[in-house]
């Protein structure tokens, strides 16, 4: 079962069209290269398996409490400063997955490293 992989509105749409326009005109810059093959890989994954091991895919309870729906986090990368994640949330139909944030990990083990997340609108 594949999941559709959608873009919370306005930022990550925006985002993600600036980044493919660019790959596909080559004009990518080296740190946008790394961020869309890691993002690519991750959404592959995403879309076939959301619990996909190597996301590490949990619910941010903080989040899900702030915006009255569960986001769930998935890595982009890992064991980096300040490495990669995905925010998203489920929906709007049953096998749709929206992506709502592409974040640095917050410290959350200090109080309130979630609270500085920015997230897109569903």
């Amino acid at each position: 079962m594949n999941y559709k992989i959608k873009m919370g509105v306005p930022e990550m749409e925006d985002f993600w069209k600036k980044l493919v326009d660019k790959k596909h005109n080559d004009k990518l810059t080296k740190n946008e290269v790394k961020i869309f093959g890691k993002l690519v890989k991750a959404l592959n994954f995403l879309s076939s398996n959301p619990r996909h091991p190597g996301l590490a895919t949990h619910e941010i309870e903080a989040l899900s409490n702030r915006y009255g729906i569960k986001v769930w986090q998935s890595y982009l990368e890992n064991n980096k400063p300040v490495a990669g994640r995905i925010f998203w949330v489920s929906g709007p139909n049953k096998l749709d997955i929206t992506i709502i944030g592409i974040e640095p990990h917050p410290e959350d083990k200090k109080k309130g490293g979630y609270h500085k997340v920015k997230l897109s609108d569903c």
